[in-house]
């Protein structure tokens, strides 16, 4: 048990230091075109996890139109929340203080334009990396002991999007792998302790509301519009239990 993440962390790591390390290299031009793609694979990626939103078991449970509307009531309670809470301006201020801290033991990460760059890759790299159906799902089945091959998978991907974040936004994305290790290490706790701790449905709502989270994170990579994503981060809360409260009231 465990092993998967402890996994995920090695190629997170790993990724974020061969980019760390060849980012450099490449003009200004090359990485804005790198960080371009990383928006449009993060688009994708969100594509993949709102579809969830179609899940049979959901629909089941909630009722044909509903699971939308679950989406929707989710985002609005859990960014209001998080918007009167101030989340993203806490993380970036968190982000702030750990970039101090790694700017003495890497003077090139230091300044204002360091320091920016440094909280947008820990951010998106951690929602990138924590936010998805193989973070919950596959944690989840390597705690119940079904094994770690959806873990293993998104290793494999995480660790090529690490490398070419890296290149990019320099080593916030490798402390992103702490946050691996904090959000999958204790899905995995939890799927060890309490056995499926969420039907099917409610994954299904949680991981459809993750999707457009993400898709926050493409548009904020691809430029286009700076999505408040860390004061939305509420809404994972709220899906499953905005789905248990439909459900009990059916």
């Amino acid at each position: 048990m465990g092993l998967g993440t402890v996994i995920n962390v090695v190629t997170v790591i790993v990724g974020a230091l061969v980019g760390m390390a060849v980012g450099h290299r490449f003009p200004e031009r090359t990485r804005g075109t790198v960080t371009d793609c990383l928006g449009l694979v993060t688009l994708l990626m969100a594509g993949l996890s709102v579809v969830s939103v179609t899940t049979p078991a959901l629909g089941a449970a909630v009722g044909s139109g509903v699971p939308v509307l679950i989406v929707l009531g989710s985002l609005l309670v859990g960014s209001i929340s998080g918007s009167l809470l101030r989340v993203e301006s806490r993380l970036e201020s968190l982000a702030g203080r750990v970039q101090a801290g790694v700017s003495r033991r890497f003077p090139s990460e230091g300044g204002h334009d360091a320091r920016e760059r440094f909280i947008e890759g820990w951010l998106s790299a951690t929602l990138l990396f924590c936010v998805g159906p193989l973070t919950i799902l596959g944690s989840l089945s390597d705690g119940l002991g079904r094994g770690i091959d959806q873990l293993a998978l998104k290793s494999v991907l995480d660790g090529f999007a690490a490398m070419a974040f890296a290149s990019t936004f320099g080593v916030g994305v490798l402390l992103s792998a702490v946050s691996v290790a904090v959000v999958q290490g204790s899905l995995t706790v939890a799927g060890a302790a309490l056995g499926s701790i969420m039907p099917e449905a409610h994954i299904a709502a949680l991981t459809a509301t993750g999707g457009l989270l993400l898709a926050g994170i493409g548009l904020r990579l691809l430029r286009i519009k700076d999505v408040p994503v860390g004061d939305m981060l509420p809404a994972l809360v709220v899906a499953p239990l905005l789905t248990q409260v439909i459900i009990a009231f059916r």
